[in-house]
C-alpha cells in the first residue's frame, strides 16, 4: 500500500483537556505517516493535503469502548427488559438467525459507518456469534472494520457453561422438561472456541496497518469454566490484547455471587483464579461494592460505563466518584444499538454527565465535562491497549482526530467549550473525521464506501430476514415465565446495597 499523503490542518482550534481550560489561539497540525508530527504555528510543509480549520475545533475521535456489533440491525425491535429477560429475545442460539458472511459484513458496516460520522474513531467490539463462531463470520467482521477505515479490536464473546450454570434459582424454578433443556452447554466447546481464537489472532491482530486488532472475551466470569477463563487470559498475555469480561451489570449477578461462588462476588472470585489484571476491562460493574473497588484499583483494571444501557435495561447506576476516587481508569461505551437504539457516544456522554447527579446530595461529587471527555478519549486509548494515544493532541500521538464545525447551535454562543461537547453537541456538527492519518470521513460523509449502496442493500436484506427474527422471538416466549420469576426471586434478596433509583410514597 503506497503511503498516505501528509496532511496540515491549519489555523485550527484545539481542544485542552488536561493543560488549560482557556481559549487558545488557533494553530496548525502536521499529520506524517499515521502521526501527529507537529503542533504549532505557522507551520511550513509542501506536498500535503491542506485543510482550512478556520472556525474548527479539533479533538481527539471519540472511542466506543464497549460494543457488541451482531445486533447493530436490530434497533428498535426491544422494549425495555432487565438484562437476563433482555438476552432472551436478543441473542437466541438459534440456527436460523446464523447470518450469512455478507449480512455479517452489512451489519457490522452499518454500526462502523454511524460511528464515523458522529465522530467515533475507534471501537472495542466485543462480538457474539449465533449460534457459535466461524472464521467466515469473523472474517466479515474484520473485513467491514478494514474497509470501513475504523480503528477496531474484536474479541468472540461466547459463554460455554449452560444457562443453569450462569443463573442462579433457574434449576428449581423451570419445569422438568425446560431444566433439562437448559443444562445442556452450547455445542462449541473450550477447544473449539480457542480454535476460532487461533483463527482471528492469526488473521486480524494488527491488520489494516495496524488499526484491527485482537482482543479476548469470557462474556462474564460465570458463563466459562475455570480452564477456558485461564486459557484466555494466557492468550491475552502472551499477545497482550485486551480482555473483555462483563461483570455485575445486574442485581442478579450479586445473587449469584451469594448463591455459587461461597458469598464472593464475581470481582473477588476472578481476582481469586489470578485473572483480574491491567489487560482487563470489567464491563458494566454497577453492583460492586467497596471490596470490589479495592480490588479493581490494586489490578490496574479499566471499567467500561455504559450508562444509557444500563437505563435501558433498568441495570442500575454505577458508583463514578468512588471509582474516580480509587484512581481506577473509566471507558465509555454504547453497549450495542438495541440497548439505546442508537450508536451514539454523544448520547452516552451526556448521559454520564446527568445520571450520577441523582446519586449524592453533594454536587461536588458529580461528574464534570472535563472528566466525560477524558473517559470518552484517553480512557477508551487506555482500554483498547494503545497507551497514552487518543487523550492528546501532541507530537507523536496516533492521528486520530475529528473536526467539529463550532458554526453552529450547540457552540453559539461559545461559553465553555468542553461543557458544550458534553451537552450540547449532538455529533452532527463533526466534518473530517481522520484515522492514522487517513481521511475517512469527508464534509460529514465516508470516504472509503459508498455509503448509500450499503444502505440499501441492507435495508433489503433484513426487510428478508424479520420474519425469521419474529418467530425466534415468539419461540423464546416459552422461557419467560421461568425467566421472570428468577429475576423476582434475586430481586427480591437483600445484598447490602441498592443500585436502584427508588422512589418513596
Amino acid at each position: 500500500m503506497s503511503p498516505m499523503q501528509p496532511l496540515l490542518i491549519e489555523n485550527v482550534q484545539i481542544l485542552e483537556l488536561f493543560d488549560t481550560q482557556k481559549p487558545c489561539a488557533p494553530r496548525d497540525i502536521l499529520i506524517e505517516n499515521g502521526l501527529i508530527s507537529a503542533v504549532g504555528v505557522g507551520i511550513a510543509a509542501s506536498d500535503v493535503r491542506r485543510i482550512d480549520g478556520r472556525n474548527r475545533l479539533v479533538m481527539p475521535g471519540l472511542i466506543n469502548a464497549h460494543f457488541h456489533s451482531s445486533v447493530n440491525h436490530m434497533k428498535g425491535r426491544l422494549d425495555g427488559m432487565p438484562l437476563e429477560i433482555f438476552m432472551l429475545y436478543e441473542s437466541p442460539a438459534l440456527d436460523e438467525l446464523a447470518p450469512s458472511p455478507r449480512e455479517a459484513y452489512l451489519r457490522t458496516m452499518l454500526g462502523a459507518i454511524e460511528m464515523l460520522e458522529s465522530g467515533v474513531t475507534a471501537v472495542q467490539d466485543d462480538v457474539f456469534f449465533v449460534p457459535y463462531p466461524s472464521p467466515e463470520i469473523i472474517d466479515a467482521v474484520g473485513q467491514a472494520y478494514a474497509d470501513v477505515g475504523i480503528r477496531a479490536t474484536i474479541a468472540l464473546d461466547q459463554p460455554e457453561l449452560s444457562e443453569v450454570e450462569k443463573l442462579p434459582f433457574l434449576d428449581e424454578l423451570a419445569s422438568d422438561d425446560l431444566a433439562a433443556e437448559l443444562r445442556l452447554r452450547p455445542i462449541f466447546d473450550a477447544p473449539k472456541l480457542l480454535e476460532q481464537y487461533d483463527h482471528l489472532i492469526s488473521r486480524w491482530h494488527r491488520a489494516a496497518n495496524g488499526r484491527v486488532r485482537a482482543a479476548v472475551s469470557c462474556s462474564a466470569p460465570q458463563r466459562v469454566s475455570p480452564e477456558y477463563f485461564r486459557a484466555l487470559d494466557r492468550l491475552s498475555r502472551k499477545h497482550d490484547l485486551p480482555f473483555y469480561a462483563h461483570m455485575l451489570e445486574t442485581k442478579l449477578q450479586r445473587v449469584f455471587g451469594a448463591e455459587r461462588l461461597g458469598g464472593r462476588s464475581l470481582v473477588r472470585y476472578t481476582h481469586d483464579l489470578g485473572l483480574l489484571s491491567e489487560r482487563m476491562n470489567v464491563i458494566h460493574a454497577i453492583w460492586v461494592d467497596d471490596s470490589d473497588l479495592d480490588l479493581l484499583a490494586k489490578s490496574g483494571a479499566t471499567i467500561a460505563h455504559n450508562p444509557v444501557s444500563n437505563l435501558r435495561l433498568g441495570s442500575g447506576i454505577m458508583p463514578f466518584r468512588r471509582m474516580r476516587d480509587r484512581g481506577i481508569p473509566i471507558c465509555l461505551g454504547v453497549d450495542e444499538a438495541i440497548a439505546g437504539d442508537a450508536i451514539d457516544m454523544w448520547d452516552v456522554m451526556k448521559t454520564t454527565g446527568l445520571i450520577h447527579n441523582i446519586t449524592d446530595p453533594n454536587f461536588d461529587n458529580w461528574p464534570k465535562a472535563r472528566e466525560i471527555l477524558e473517559c470518552a478519549t484517553a480512557g477508551g486509548a487506555r482500554a483498547m491497549g494503545l497507551g497514552s494515544a487518543g487523550g492528546e493532541i501532541a507530537q507523536g500521538e496516533l492521528a486520530d482526530l475529528i473536526l467539529l464545525d463550532l458554526d453552529v447551535m450547540a457552540f453559539t454562543p461559545l461559553n465553555d467549550l468542553q461543557r458544550q461537547l458534553v451537552y450540547c453537541e449532538t455529533g452532527s456538527s463533526v466534518d473530517t473525521v481522520i484515522v492514522g492519518g487517513d481521511i475517512v470521513v469527508d464534509a460529514g460523509n465516508t470516504t472509503r464506501v459508498d455509503r448509500s449502496a450499503i444502505l440499501a442493500e441492507a435495508r433489503a436484506l433484513f426487510a428478508a430476514k424479520a420474519p425469521a427474527l419474529a418467530k425466534a422471538a415468539a419461540a423464546m416466549e416459552r422461557y419467560r415465565p421461568a425467566y421472570r420469576a428468577m429475576y423476582d426471586k434475586a430481586a427480591s434478596q437483600d445484598v447490602g446495597m441498592n443500585r436502584w433509583v427508588e422512589q418513596s410514597t
